[in-house]
Order: C-alpha cells, then structure tokens, then sequence
C-alpha cells in the first residue's frame, strides 16, 4: 500500500507548490477538498497557481501566505486553516493547511498535507494555539499592527548606525516591541563549539544564579543552543511547553518566573553567528504577524553584529599596522628634539603607504625617514612595512644616505610585478598585470643627522623638499637634490645635499598628505601651514613664563609636540575628522610628519632674546643650472616680510646675476649665504656668493645689444654696498641692502630693463 493510500484512508490530501512554474500538483483526495473534479484513474492533477488561489477565501489566503513566507525565511513549517470556496464565492468547508518549505538554488517548493476541519467553517481562519494554557493569552492589539511597521523602521536605523558590538547591544537592550514588549534579552555569540552570552537585558534576580547561561556547550539541551544547532526558530508559549521539551534546563529557567521565550537564529549569509533570546512575563502566543516581526529583529540584529564585529578587526588591523608605521622607540638625539605624526586616512581601512622613523646608526649619528608608498590600500601598507624594514636594515650596515636610497629601490623594483629585469615578461602588455597586482613606487626622504655639527645629510627620492623654520619663525623650503622615486628603476643615482640646521631652527620633513589634503592644491596648502609655522614662532616669546627667579624661563603651551599637533588640527579641523578646505571636509590621504629641532628650550629662548639673524645657504653646482631659480625662490622667501618690494626685486635680481657670473666666467660652484639681521622695518640684508675661482670681476661698459657685462652695473645702482674680498682660495662678491632706505638709484643702465623674478 502506498503512503497516499494511507493518508487518504485517514482523511488527509498531499499536495506540492511549484514556485518556480506557477503549479499546484494534488493527489485525488486534496483535490476534493479544494473542490476541484479529480482525475478519473486517481493519480495526482497538475492545477495552475490562480486556479487553486481562486478556491481559498482571499482573506485567508493574504494571511496563510505571510506565515508560508515566515516559515522560508526560518526554515520551519507553514501551519493554518482557510476557508475553501466554489465557483460563485460560497463556503465549502474549511481545511487545515501544514506545509514545509524545500529551498532550492532557483526556487522554492512547498509540500504539505490538507485537512478536513470537522464541524461548520471557521469564521476567519483564526490560528489555535498550540496548547490549552496559551488559550487565554492577551490578545495582539490593533494598535501595534498599526505601529509594528514604524517600530521595525526604528530599529533599523538604530542598528544600522551602532558602531560597535557593544552599541548594537545597547539598542537590543531598549528595543520596545509595540504590543508584546520582552521583559527580558539576550544575545548568544558561537565561539567555538560553545554559546556564550555576550549581552543581556532584565536578567539580573539576586534569587537567580546566571552562570549556567553565560556560557555552554553547543550541545547542551538549551533553547538557544538547539536554535544555534539547527538554524530554526523555536517558539515557547508557556511554561509546560518549555518544560516538556528542555526538562534539563528547565530547572535553571524556572526562578526568573517567564511565561513566554523566543529563541531566534542570528545567522548571516549562511553563517550562524549566535542566537536570540526575548522572554515575556506574560503569554504569548506568538501568531505568524508576531514571529514576522521577531525574525526581522533577528535578521536585523545579525547583520548589525556581523558588520560591527568586521569593523571592530578592522579597526584593530588598523591599530597595529598604525603601530608598525612609527618607530617602536624614539631614540633620543643629544643637543635635538624630535617629534612624529602619522594621521591615516579617513576612509576604509584607515592605513596606506606612508611611514616615518628614526633610525640609530652605528657612527653614533641619527637617520631620519619618511616615505610615502604609491595607493592608500592594503597592499599599500604592505609594501610599506617591508620598505621600512629593508630600510632600516640598509642603514643598520652603516651605508651612506644615498647607497640607503639605491639599495632600497632595487629592493622595490625587484619585489613589484614586472620589476625584476630578469623575471619580466616584457612582450605582456600593460593591461594584462592585475590592478592589485601592478607595480608599486615610493617616494623617500632620507637625511643622516649629526647633531654635534648640526648638520644634516639629504637624500631625496621624489619627495618633497624638506622645510626649515628659523628662531624668529620665518619658514623656508630648502631645495634639495633629488632622484627617482623608489622601485622605478633597479640602479638609480640619489645625490645628496649638505644642509645645516642652526641653533633654535626647525626641520619639518612630511608627505604630500599634509598640504594637499582637505581639496587644496600644493599653493594653498603650503600657505595654510606656513601660517601655523610662523605663528607659532612669533608666539614663542608669548608663551614663557617665570618659574624661579627673573632670569628663568620655561616654556608654556609650547614645542615641538605642540607644533606637530597645530600642524595637524590645521589640516584636520577642530572638530571633525578630516581637513577643511575649499572643497569641503574630507581627508583622502594618510599624513605623516618628523619635525627635528635643534637645541633645547632654553637655547631657543636664548636665540630669540638676542634677536639671532634669518639665514639661509645654498650652493649651486657648475652643472646644476637650473638651482639659479631656486636660490631665487629662497631669497624671496627669506624677505617674504620685507618692507619694500623695490628692494626685494633688486636684490632677487642682483643674486640671480652674481651666480650667473660664477656659472658662466668660472670653472667653479657658487656658495650663496643670505642673512637679515636687525629690528623690522631697519633691517640689514647681506647676501653673499663665493666660488673657487682667483680671477676678479671688473667692470665693463656693455653695449645696448650686449648680453652680458651688467653684473657690477647692477651692483653699483641697487645695492647699498656691495664688494669683492679676495680669500684664501678663490674669492667672494657681496652686496648689503638696508631695510627703508629705498633703491639708490632710480635709472637703469642703458639696454636693461628691471623687473620682478619669480
């Protein structure tokens, strides 16, 4: 005998729903109990989808489809009673309907039983409750079916904007269901092969003991572990239900005196994550629009939780690999200050390429590094923490800052795809490298600091010129010789540059984060920041204080930790994670920064009383042309706050002819040295250029076509004084220009026309 031979002995009809085809298959028996004709030999009778929609009572079937679509989302069965109507919309008989849901990879089948419910039909197809003790349960009102769908909107966004688990429990804690409010949460997060409770609401008696619950095996006979087990919803509408299906836990419920549990699967993609729990004291009966509404808390809750705890890793990732991008100690340097910054980008991971450090060298002397690896990805922070560490093991062997530069990016362009020459397949075009995998480039700063001479040795690799600020907080870039960036190619040459950091100045070295973040450009970043540097200089004296006797002073709100965080607010803002600027408030770019003082405090302070002169030196090599514009942009700088523009243009223009003469009429290199001493507004300016060469100028008379023979023309009509002292080896030609005292002469020699440099 076949099982639908039995079912229908005893009253009972199969029929399967085909979602993906629209179909109803029936056997003979549920045929007659929907009132359709069945098939002649008894076999099943494949019926459409409205066909069979058009036999239930609408009402009925709006309410049973609803608890079918719970039953698929909690992989439970679809259970109810409909009303079953002829052609002309009269009551047949009303039929029990019990279906489980079969979810497929492209569809969704329904196979379940229907029933003859004796006795007249039902007058709406009201659920019966699962037992007699749940008869008396209070009733759903209508207004929570009116609010239910602003509450669930609610708890959503809550969810939605928790930033950490410990938030997402919080709002689970003060959800407020309308009409059926928990007296008691709790969350249940898989470790393992254990449940551990890892938030809870209004389980605290002191006549109860929680420690049975707070954390259990997976295979214990608890509701919470089953639901975590089985990946279903298990409903407990009173205490004999629980009673009889967990009498091993139940014993450990009982004192907390609930009448009602929902235990509910947190599960994401598949993945079970931990378990649910809501408690009420009173009963509950828990109808398919009140499990509709605790699944979508549950799936809500889920999600909430899996997407805190990734961002919890992530921020924890990005902790360490913040820590991996500054020096595990900061070596104290005799006779300097040193302080470091590194703000990570504001998006994503919040890491990227760039680094600082400072590095111990075996001479005795300090290495100072900052570095920014190409991208603001993983990847990016990668390659960066295995440059900074061949870095520091080029530098640990004692090489010289330029060999530090060229083994480095050897060992870039051989560990990047495509940058080993022997590996390289050089017919594979471009596009063929994947983007994750493409080569990456560094640019570095490199510079060997001796702190007993105050010198500095600079090797530079695409990155910016360093930056210094004088005693009285005029700030000047030094331009510096440079070669390519890291791993572009395997044998690069990196020329260095001997720079000399006078007592009370200041080394800003930084990534390009620091002045183009925030929308602005190289110009008005590098203006931005040039105000906080001269500030803070003008204000040193502002900022000291007495602290014993008249002649002690001590710094107040002021140095270089100071500085580095004004540098940062300012890109920053006070208030707000990213950068203002003309394009709004963003920060796409991590930032980091060294800043090198030389001497301590109360040399500053010294330095600033005695008024110390503004000075800067540059030298100008015979095949290094084009530092002639640079010098020029330095002596600019220099006067930025020069009282007569006049003089400023005369005395650019003088220097550019003076290292012009020694590039051109010598075999020589030119050292130039331009200083401002005194008060403003009568200040003297000195500038100097030495060479090597014996020969001496002397004066010409060019002709109005003549290109050269002006030098000691100009000299004589726009400086105050100016000369030429013979040295030891070579000579040097000089030109001094008070502040105020306006150019000494108004006419310029025949053929020249002056102007301002750029």
């Amino acid at each position: 005998m076949h099982i639908e031979d039995v079912l229908t002995a005893v009253g009972v009809g199969v029929w399967r729903w085909e979602n993906a085809d629209q179909t109803v298959i029936v056997d003979a028996y549920a045929a007659r109990l929907i009132g359709v004709e069945p098939d002649p030999e008894g076999g099943s009778l494949t019926l459409s989808e409205p066909s069979v929609r058009a036999r239930i009572n609408p009402v009925d079937f709006v309410e049973y489809q609803g608890a079918v679509t719970l039953a698929v989302a909690e992989g439970t069965l679809a259970e109810g009673q409909v009303r079953i109507v002829d052609d002309d919309g009269r009551l047949l008989r009303t039929v029990r309907l019990r279906m489980a849901p079969q979810i497929e990879e492209h569809a969704t089948r329904l196979i379940g039983l229907i029933a003859e419910i004796p006795g007249p039909p039902s007058a709406a197809g009201e659920p019966e409750p699962a037992e007699q003790e749940t008869r008396n349960a209070p009733a759903v009102t209508g207004d929570w079916r009116r609010h239910r769908e602003a509450f669930l909107l609610d708890a959503g966004r809550a969810l939605a904007e928790a930033q950490s688990t410990a938030e997402v429990l919080r709002v689970a804690a003060s959800l407020a269901m309308p009409g059926f409010t928990p007296s008691a949460l709790a969350v249940f997060a898989l470790e393992g092969d254990r449940l551990r409770v890892i938030g809870h609401h209004g389980q605290t008696d002191s006549e109860t003991d929680e420690r049975p619950f707070l954390d259990m095996p997976l295979s214990t006979d608890y509701p919470g572990a089953e639901v975590v087990r089985t990946g279903r919803a298990i409903y407990l509408s009173s205490p004999g239900q629980y009673q009889r299906r967990f009498p091993t836990s139940w014993p450990l419920a009982e004192p907390y005196g609930r009448q009602s549990w929902a235990f509910l699967p947190l599960a994401v993609a598949g993945r079970s994550l931990g378990a649910w729990m809501a408690a009420f004291d009173h009963r509950v009966a828990f109808t398919p629009d009140e499990r509709s509404v605790l699944t979508t808390v549950a799936r809500m809750l889920g999600q909430a939780l899996s997407r805190t705890a990734l961002n919890e890793t992530e921020r924890e990732l990005s902790a360490g690999l913040q820590r991996t991008m500054r020096p595990v100690r900061q070596p104290r340097i005799t006779g300097m200050n040193v302080a470091g910054r590194y703000i990570p980008t504001g998006g994503g991971l919040q890491v990227g390429g760039d680094w600082y450090d400072v590095i111990p060298l075996p001479s005795g002397r300090t290495a100072l590094v900052i570095g920014d690896v190409q991208g603001h990805d993983i990847r990016a922070a990668g390659v960066m923490a295995q440059l900074r560490v061949a870095l520091r093991a080029y530098a640990a062997e004692g090489h010289h800052p330029e060999a530090v530069l060229a083994r480095t990016s050897r060992f870039l362009h051989g560990m990047t795809p495509g940058g080993s020459t022997e590996s390289a397949d050089t017919t594979a075009p471009a596009e063929s490298v994947p983007h994750g995998d493409s080569p990456r480039f560094a640019t570095c700063l490199y510079a060997e600091v001796d702190a007993t001479a105050g010198t500095l040795i600079v090797a530079r690799a695409g990155h910016p010129d360093p930056v210094i600020r004088m005693a009285d907080g005029s700030v000047l870039t030094r331009p510096t010789a440079g070669g390519l960036p890291l791993g572009i190619e395997p044998d690069p040459e990196y020329p260095t540059t001997r720079l000399v950091l006078e007592p009370g100045e200041t080394l800003l070295i930084f990534t390009d984060g620091l002045i183009e973040t925030g929308g602005h450009d190289w110009e008005t970043g590098w203006e931005r920041l040039r105000g906080v540097l001269t500030e803070q200089g003008r204000l040193r004296e502002e900022r000291s204080v007495v602290v014993e006797g008249p002649n002690q002073r001590a710094p107040r709100g002021e140095g270089l930790e100071w500085l580095a965080d004004s540098l940062v607010r300012e890109v920053q803002g006070p208030t707000s994670h990213y950068a203002r600027g003309p394009l709004g408030d963003r920060r796409e770019d991590d930032i980091a920064l060294l800043l090198l003082e030389h001497g301590p405090e109360s040399a500053r302070g010294a330095a600033a009383e005695a008024g110390s002169a503004r000075r800067t030196v540059l030298t100008v090599a015979q095949a290094q042309s084009d530092r002639v514009s640079d010098a020029r942009n330095q002596l600019h700088s220099l006067l930025y706050d020069w009282a007569d523009p006049d003089q400023l243009d005369g005395a650019v223009l003088m220097l550019s002819e003076m290292l012009t003469n020694v590039l051109i009429h010598t075999d020589s290199d030119a050292l130039m040295v331009a200083e401002v001493s005194g008060e403003s507004g009568s200040r003297l300016l000195r500038v100097t250029v030495s060479d090597h060469s014996d020969e001496l100028p002397h004066r010409r008379r060019p002709g109005e076509l003549a290109s050269s023979g002006r030098g000691l023309v100009l000299l004589e009509m726009l400086a105050g004084n100016w000369g030429v002292d013979p040295q030891g080896e070579g000579k040097r030609i000089w030109f001094e220009l008070r502040e105020g005292e306006g150019t000494p002469a108004a006419a310029a020699p025949p053929g020249l026309e002056i102007e301002a440099i750029e």
